[in-house]
């Protein structure tokens, strides 16, 4: 919903910001996303979905759905360096879930 005088922009980032902040699905390390080895991200979602006891779906799609959602909330302002990355962890993540 779009209040009067605000731009559509604006109140999604603050949605965003506010599932970023103050979701409790994982406990992710900080700045698990600016890392630069894919390996070590994909470990470091793996072992914080294995251990919530608050996600609502299985360890690898909560996993998943996090390194996605911050790929798409990141949108043009990611590093295309980074965004390799981060989709190469992708890619770590199905071979350590046994997914590929």
């Amino acid at each position: 919903m779009v209040r009067a005088g605000r731009k559509k922009t604006q109140v999604s980032e603050k949605w965003s910001a506010k599932v970023t902040q103050e979701s409790h699905a994982l406990d992710l390390e900080e700045g698990v996303f600016t890392w630069k080895d894919p390996k070590r991200i994909a470990q470091s979602l793996k072992k914080s979905a294995d251990i919530s006891r608050q996600r609502k779906s299985p360890p690898f799609r909560s996993a998943m759905s996090m390194l996605v959602f911050y790929i798409n909330r990141a949108g043009k302002n990611l590093d295309k360096g980074q965004k390799r990355i981060l989709e190469k962890a992708k890619d770590e993540l199905r071979k350590l879930y046994g997914k590929v």
